[in-house]
């Protein structure tokens, strides 16, 4: 199967209610909207990001500088009480009325150097056994400094989520607005599922991601350089020994990671497809059951699931090394500190407290190195899914609104073509130098085959999209000079698929108009017949329709979108094959109804039951994006054309079902 560009089309999901692409779809179906990670780009776009947090992230900066500073401190104190320990129990071992320095000489004496090079750097009072009043204030000191670093941590804890929270809420935000900036091309080329998968599960990886790692990471390289300061203090030599697997440890998280980010790429991708292909088979299970193709639509389920579940594996597998590896180095780490501070201990270049506190550092030191490779994983999910919401946010726009709008004088409803040209694909020309005139209070009426560009005509109308050539006016004005705000406030539209939005029948009623009373809401109601089976509701106007508007009939829904319509009063009024969905009786009462409110009103109607047109005062044939005839119906059926075959065609086919 090609495209009309002669390339071969991909198939846009699997089998679904949607079926194959028409209108602008089909021209666009099979493209990729799937772009690389740049995770240094992405990740500078989400810090420029966090921009309006910056009094709140200076805050935070400040309490985690607080926070690790008590924290860091903390063991230095605790090598003071292990230092007043040792003492206190070596005091007791030897006589009381000499002084340290005698005891050192006498152990040198006896040829103990060793011990006496570890005594001589501890502060001991020969006799004297452990002071605990000292031991205790210390630790009294370390128990008042963990518990200000814990109160440091809630609050900076609390302004991290604060400054997450709002920035998601403003990117949510942006999302929604550029959805409503988007055009129509644009929803025609995407699933709908994987642009709510943008919207949704992408954003909340994103804010999961920056709530774990925001905090942790701030404070895990504040802790780096802590405990390194402090390290240094107590000895530069054992410093410099820990420092030597740092490289090590950098450089096996920079490989396990740049191998985990293609994967990470493809989980978020394929989470996207899969929505999609969930969303299309929950709105049409209906069909699916009755067209037989559950497992159709199983395996292509089991396609993406497959796919998913070795895309995470794989990311969450490769990622995952990472911290038992930092965990491995850091051990090797640990004993070499052991063994050289042992070392300087027994050569009474160290206390035994600072080599204990040294100890405490150098775990401290590798355990923030490991928290911020092990964060890895977390950050190249979340910048993958950063990179999917810009690509949304990154999307060409509609046309902005001119920054000067015209207005018709007075609107009336005069509608004119003048040589419109339009092609969804540039190289596959749709309309051309198409023109017609319509008078206020017209009604035309559109016919002609599937494809021929009978919906195209009146999106152009509505600047759903742009000429590509000539113009459109009304009463004179181009509608391209217009806001589309004015325009499509001037216009109503009933479209094929019935749409109701979960509330009342009386608030979907009143979509319509923002500012619709209840008498109005009734009125309308009335003159489409919806008041006729809303009567008969046990809650009447107030019964609440679910989300798919499954609790009323295909016909009770068309019913209502047209007197959301009619509520309106527009001044153009478009229905595309609105009655196709009701029964012929209903059809009939619509047909009156809509006989009397379209006076003063020009519509455009677009009918595929040519029965329901034949007191239109226009009808267009349209062929290929062109119109082939024009006229009214008895004109149309003596001219023995097109139309002519349309409405033959048709009466065979219904006395065909009825013989």
């Amino acid at each position: 199967m090609t495209s009309p560009t002669g390339e071969r089309a991909v198939p846009r999901r699997g089998p679904g209610p949607s079926g194959p692409a028409h209108g602008p779809a089909r021209f666009m179906a099979g493209q990729s909207t799937e772009k690389s990670l740049n995770f240094r780009g992405s990740s500078r776009r989400l810090l420029r990001m966090l921009r309006p947090e910056r009094p709140l992230i200076a805050a935070t900066l400040l309490l985690a500088v607080a926070s690790v500073a008590t924290t860091v401190v903390g063991p230095k104190i605790l090598g003071r009480a292990t230092d007043l320990v040792f003492a206190g129990i070596t005091g007791r071992r030897f006589p009381t009325g000499r002084t340290k320095a005698e005891v050192v000489d006498r152990l040198r004496s006896t040829g103990h150097g060793t011990l006496a090079d570890m005594l001589n750097s501890m502060d001991f009072v020969p006799g004297h056994g452990i002071d605990f009043g000292k031991v205790g204030m210390v630790l009294l000191i370390a128990l008042a400094l963990f518990a200000v670093a814990a109160v440091l941590g809630v609050v900076q804890g609390r302004l991290t989520t604060t400054i997450v929270q709002r920035s998601m809420f403003r990117l949510r935000e942006q999302a929604e607005l550029k959805l409503a900036r988007l055009p129509l091309s644009y929803f025609d080329r995407q699933p709908h599922g994987e642009v709510l998968s943008r919207v949704t599960n992408d954003i909340d990886n994103l804010a999961q991601t920056l709530q774990q790692t925001l905090s942790q990471m701030l404070t895990s390289l504040l802790t780096i350089v802590g405990v390194l300061t402090m390290m240094i203090v107590i000895s530069p030599l054992l410093a410099l020994i820990a420092l030597v697997t740092v490289p090590v440890s950098v450089l096996v998280a920079g490989r396990v990671g740049k191998r985990a980010q293609p994967q990470f790429i493809r989980q978020w991708a394929t989470t996207g497809r899969l929505n999609g292909h969930i969303e299309e088979m929950y709105t049409g299970h209906s069909l699916v059951k009755v067209f037989g193709r559950q497992e159709e639509s199983l395996e292509t389920f089991r396609e993406h699931n497959d796919t998913l579940y070795a895309s995470s594996f794989r990311a969450q597998f490769i990622s995952g090394l990472i911290q038992p590896a930092m965990m491995f180095i850091g051990n090797l780490n640990y004993v070499l500190v052991a063994v050289v501070g042992g070392l300087r201990v027994a050569s009474g270049s160290l206390s035994l407290g600072d080599v204990q506190a040294f100890v405490q550092y150098s775990r401290q030191f590798t355990q923030p190195i490991t928290q911020v490779a092990s964060m890895a994983n977390l950050l190249q999910s979340g910048v993958a899914s950063a990179e999917r919401v810009f690509a949304l946010l990154d999307a060409d726009e509609q046309e902005p609104d001119p920054q000067t709008p015209v207005r018709p004088e007075e609107v009336r409803g005069r509608v004119v073509f003048e040589n419109v040209s339009f092609r969804y694909n540039p190289d596959t020309p749709l309309i051309e130098d198409l023109s017609l005139s319509v008078e206020p209070g017209q009604t035309v009426a559109i016919v002609g085959p599937t494809g021929a560009g009978k919906t195209t005509l009146v999106n152009l109308l509505m600047r759903f999209y742009e000429v590509t050539g000539g113009r459109i006016l009304l009463d004179g004005v181009d509608v391209a000079a217009m806001t589309r705000e004015e325009l499509r406030s001037k216009t109503g539209m009933v479209l094929q698929d019935a749409w109701l939005f979960g509330g009342t029948i009386a608030e979907n009623i009143a979509y319509g108009k923002a500012d619709a009373t209840d008498e109005e809401v009734v009125e309308a109601a009335r003159a489409t017949y919806v008041d006729r089976f809303v009567r008969h509701l046990p809650d009447g106007y107030d019964t609440v329709i679910d989300d798919e508007g499954g609790n009323v009939s295909a016909g009770e829904k068309q019913l209502i979108t047209i007197a959301r319509a009619f509520l309106a009063r527009p001044t153009i009024l478009i229905l595309d094959e609105a009655t196709s969905s009701v029964d012929t009786r209903t059809e009939v009462l619509i047909q009156r109804a809509m006989n009397s409110l379209r006076k003063g009103r020009t519509s455009f109607v677009i009918a595929h039951r040519l029965s329901t047109i034949r007191d239109a005062d226009l009808i267009l044939v349209m062929e290929s994006g062109s119109i082939v005839e024009q006229g009214t119906h008895d004109e149309l059926l003596k001219a023995e054309g097109a139309y002519a075959r349309l409405y033959q065609a048709q009466f065979a086919q219904a006395v065909a079902e009825v013989d």
